[in-house]
């Protein structure tokens, strides 16, 4: 019996992960404390990081709020941190928070706009480059100003649903399950079907690189990004400036580096839409454009001219970004008529779960505070000279932020380059540059893996994933090219181009030195 129960409680506890990854988190919760009362607290504290990073990195095998939340919980209560600067960290991102919780839930309300967009790109472009490019560039755009997750969500769900009607073709079944391909008995469908499968990964690939050469040129195009402009004292403008010597040349690049893999088909990239499948989707897409009634184009106006307000409101920072998704929100349900409470529900669900693992993040992060535990690597790079702090800087994130979440990387390092300024350490100037170092070296070399790019993991957890056969593996290869593309040409540009065209602009008035030293020192 107690057997029974025991081997029940194994079960239950955090699910189907596997049973060596359910012993290592229980393993972490006995040493942890052994760890913090008999040998170190210093050694404890770092256990508890490099663990918190092992769930970020198994991120496949069990979502990390679970696991991370259990090591945070602990670590609090053997007082690791206390709850009072846990809360003093969430009060001094409620801003993050607040653009998770409203922004992403406001662009659920603009999905019919941006499905009806990425529909149109696929559809009309026949070249595959030119394809490829307008997916690349859509993707960057919208992530600059709208959240990467709800860009790449909607590009999933278009890949998904072009999918399914080939599928049904191809089988003769309106309802066969498109995970099932054995009702495609002729050799000829199951080629295109393969295909099609490589085409669609190409894309989805091409899109997903996207929103990491937008996301990381503007304050909202990353949760990190909005910390770190936050910490820096930036808005929305001046974010863009600042980042702009290391963002353009990557964004020429990595639309360069689009080009070349589709035009000498390197990577698994360069494959082509079946004919015949471009002409079932085409068809379709008649059939549903006449059938669309006056009101859902009204519908899609009323999208396009709430996006213009977004944009309009953020580039001028006209409120804070959360309450700029909140004013998306009521504007899009109120003239749309989604007046349904369990309507409204839907859209925040996405968003949710990732809201509540950045809390737990601070919550680590209030453990590195409270135990200094950064305070030696900082420390180290200090000593180096200024130029090449920035390159150790960017350095140091892109290789956490490969294997982990760039998000808490990010927070970590621009706290602690925070605390060398206040104390001296470092000149304001510098502060700056590393700041921009630590936004770029959290969002370039991270595209490396599916971990370091939220985007990236969502693709490979999503339902089209097993359809278009794109494993991890598979989508490390792909994005091979582009990691070497946008790591290397982001470290010359952090190396080379950073500081003499920072200096250009503050010399020509484009950034105004005494207004962000008097913003600096209110945050203080």
């Amino acid at each position: 019996m107690d057997m029974t129960i025991r081997q029940a409680a194994l079960k239950n506890f955090l699910g189907g992960s596997p049973d060596w990854y359910k012993l290592a988190i229980v393993g972490f919760l006995i040493v942890n404390p052994l760890v913090f009362f008999f040998v170190n607290p210093f050694i404890a504290g770092w256990m508890l990081v490099v663990e918190f990073i092992f769930t970020l990195a198994m991120a496949l095998k069990c979502y990390p709020l679970q696991p991370g939340g259990l090591l945070a919980i602990q670590a609090i209560a053997i007082g690791m941190a206390s709850p009072h600067q846990v809360a003093d960290e969430i009060a001094n991102n409620l801003e993050v928070l607040l653009l998770l919780v409203f922004m992403v839930a406001g662009i659920y309300f603009m999905k019919q706009l941006l499905l009806f967009v990425f529909t149109k790109l696929l559809l009309n472009i026949r070249s595959k480059i030119v394809l490829s490019l307008a997916f690349c560039v859509a993707s960057a755009f919208l992530s600059a100003f709208l959240d990467a997750l709800t860009v790449i969500a909607v590009v999933i769900s278009v890949s998904v649903g072009f999918y399914t009607i080939y599928h049904h073709v191809a089988s003769n079944h309106a309802d066969q399950d498109i995970t099932d391909d054995s009702w495609i008995d002729n050799q000829e469908n199951r080629k295109t079907l393969e295909q099609f499968r490589a085409f669609l990964r190409s894309l989805m690939m091409h899109a997903g690189v996207g929103t990491a050469l937008g996301g990381v040129m503007t304050m909202v195009g990353e949760p990190q990004n909005l910390i770190i402009a936050k910490s820096a004292g930036w808005h929305f403008a001046e974010f863009f400036l600042r980042m702009s010597p290391v963002t353009l040349p990557v964004l020429v690049c990595g639309l360069l580096a689009c080009v070349l893999v589709e035009r000498f088909k390197l990577f698994g990239y360069g494959v082509e839409l079946p004919e015949r499948v471009r002409q079932v989707l085409t068809d379709y897409d008649k059939q549903n454009s006449a059938k669309r009634s006056r009101q859902e184009k009204v519908k899609l106006l009323t999208q396009a001219l709430i996006g213009v307000w977004l944009v309009l409101a953020l580039a001028f920072h006209i409120a804070e970004v959360g309450l700029v998704g909140l004013s998306v929100i009521i504007l899009a349900t109120s003239l749309c008529g989604v007046t349904n409470e369990h309507a409204l529900g839907k859209a925040f669900q996405e968003a949710l779960p990732f809201t509540a693992l950045l809390t737990v993040f601070f919550a680590v992060v209030a453990v590195i505070v409270e135990q200094s535990l950064f305070t030696p690597i900082i420390q180290f790079v200090l000593r180096a000279s200024p130029s090449a702090q920035l390159s150790l800087f960017y350095l140091f994130n892109g290789l956490l932020s490969s294997v982990s979440d760039n998000v808490f990387v990010g927070t970590v390092y621009i706290n602690e380059a925070r605390t060398a300024f206040e104390h001296g350490v470092i000149s304001l100037q510098q502060f700056e540059l590393l700041a921009v170092a630590i936004n770029t070296g959290t969002n370039l070399p991270s595209v490396a893996t599916p971990n370091g790019q939220a985007a990236f993991l969502f693709l490979l957890t999503s339902a089209l994933a097993p359809l278009i056969r794109l494993s991890y593996g598979r989508m490390v290869y792909m994005a091979l090219p582009y990691t070497l593309m946008m790591t290397g040409v982001g470290l010359l540009g952090v190396e080379y181009l950073l500081v003499p065209v920072t200096e250009w602009m503050t010399q020509n008035g484009w950034i105004s030195l005494p207004q962000i030293l008097s913003r600096v020192s209110i945050t203080n």
